[in-house]
C-alpha cells in the first residue's frame, strides 16, 4: 500500500447493516451477510411454495436427487421448511442410476450420504433394470457421444415418474433453478418449439388433457428452486456445509444444452438480471396464451403409449421409440427421424 492510501472499508450487509456482506445477489443486487442471505433464501423458497400452492398436507413427495448441489440443497430446504412451517409432508429421496461408470456410481455415494444426514428414506431406480439392460454407457457405445443426452433425458424423466409411482408419491420435486429455466427457454426458442416454450417455466406441471391422470399414474412435478440463481445455491450449500458431488457428467461436454449454458453465462456477466428476465418473459407469453388461446400453440391430446402405457401425445412414447432403435442397432438415427411410430408396428 502506497503512502496516503486508505484501506478499503468492508461492505456491510444491506439487511442488518452490522455484518460483513458475503454475497451480492444477482437479481436484486442486495449485499447480504451469511445469516441474512440464508434467511432470505429460505424465506423466498417458502413464499414460492405457498404462492404456487405446490403441496398439500399429508402428501408424499419424492425429491429427485442426483448428488449434485441443486438436489442436495433442495432436499435440505424441503426438510427444514417442512419442519419449520408445518407443511405436513412425507419426504422420500428418489435417485436414478443411468449407468455411467466413473460418474453416477460416485455421485450415488453422495446421495447415500445425504440420506444418512437428512434421515430420509431413499429409493434408487436404474436404467439397466427398467430398460432391459440398456445403460447410458451401453447407449453411447452404440451411438457415440453426440445426441446421447436425448436418450438420457427421455429415459431419466420416465424413470423418475415410474420410481415415484412405485414409492406411492403424490408429487415429484426437482432442483431446477433459474439458470436451468433460462437455458430451457433459449433451447425451446432456438428449436421453434412454441408449446414447450409456453410451459417450460411452470413451477407446478399442469395436468394432462382428456383426463389422462384419472388412474393416478400421472404425478405432478414441482420446482421449488426455480427463482434461485445457480451461484446462490452454491453459496448456500457452502454456508450450510451441505455435502454434494461437484463433478460434471462424463457426457455433458457434448450436449446441446451445454452450448446454451455457455451462452447464458456470457449474457449473465453483462447483465445479471437476464437469467430471471428470460423466464419471466416466457411466463408473460404463457399468460397471454391462456387469456387468448391460439390453435398453433394449443395443448395436444394426451393419451397412453400403446406399448408401455406412459403418458404421451403420439401413439408411442419417445422412450419406446428410442429403445426400439437401440434394440435394432439404429440408435444413431433415432434423433433424426420423426419418431412417432415403431418399426415393426
Amino acid at each position: 500500500m502506497s503512502t496516503g492510501d486508505t484501506p478499503k472499508t468492508p461492505k456491510l450487509c444491506t439487511e442488518c447493516a452490522a455484518s460483513k456482506a458475503c454475497i451480492q445477489r444477482p437479481y436484486r443486487g442486495a449485499r447480504l451477510c451469511r445469516t441474512c442471505f440464508a434467511a432470505a433464501l429460505e424465506r423466498e423458497v417458502h413464499e414460492q411454495i405457498v404462492r404456487e400452492g405446490m403441496f398439500r398436507a399429508g402428501e408424499r413427495v419424492a425429491v429427485g436427487v442426483s448428488g449434485g448441489k441443486d438436489s442436495a440443497v433442495l432436499a435440505h430446504l424441503l426438510r427444514v421448511l417442512n419442519e419449520r412451517h408445518g407443511y405436513g409432508l412425507e419426504l422420500v429421496l428418489l435417485a436414478v442410476d443411468e449407468g455411467i461408470h466413473g460418474y453416477r456410481d460416485d455421485s450415488l455415494e453422495a446421495v447415500r450420504r445425504h440420506q444418512q444426514s437428512q434421515q430420509l428414506p431413499l429409493r434408487i431406480v436404474s436404467f439397466e433394470e427398467m430398460y432391459n439392460g440398456w445403460t447410458m454407457d451401453r447407449v453411447v457405445g452404440q451411438i457415440g457421444r453426440r445426441n446421447n443426452c436425448t436418450f438420457c433425458g427421455v429415459f431419466r424423466r420416465q424413470a423418475l415418474e415410474r420410481g415415484a409411482i412405485d414409492a406411492s408419491a403424490d408429487k415429484i420435486a426437482t432442483g431446477h433453478n433459474a439458470d436451468d429455466l433460462a437455458e430451457t427457454v433459449l433451447l425451446n426458442l432456438v428449436r421453434g418449439d412454441a408449446k414447450r416454450l409456453l410451459r417450460c417455466t411452470d413451477a407446478v406441471a399442469r395436468e394432462p388433457d382428456e383426463g389422462a391422470a384419472a388412474d393416478g399414474r400421472w404425478i405432478p412435478r414441482v420446482k421449488p428452486l426455480k427463482c434461485l440463481y445457480e451461484k446462490e445455491i452454491v453459496t448456500y450449500a457452502y454456508l450450510q456445509r451441505i455435502d454434494y458431488f461437484a463433478t460434471e457428467c462424463t457426457y455433458a461436454p457434448y450436449s446441446y444444452r451445454g452450448a446454451a449454458r455457455e451462452f447464458i453465462k456470457q449474457v449473465e456477466t453483462l447483465r445479471p438480471r437476464a437469467i430471471r428476465d428470460m423466464a419471466d418473459a416466457a411466463e408473460q407469453l404463457q399468460d397471454t396464451q391462456r387469456r387468448h388461446p391460439s390453435p398453433v400453440t394449443g395443448g395436444s391430446r394426451v393419451h397412453r403409449c400403446a406399448r408401455c402405457g406412459y403418458l404421451c401425445s403420439q401413439p408411442y412414447c419417445k422412450a419406446c421409440v428410442l429403445l426400439e432403435h437401440l434394440n435394432e442397432g439404429t440408435g444413431s438415427l433415432a434423433t433424426r427421424r420423426a419418431g412417432t411410430r415403431l418399426g415393426r408396428e
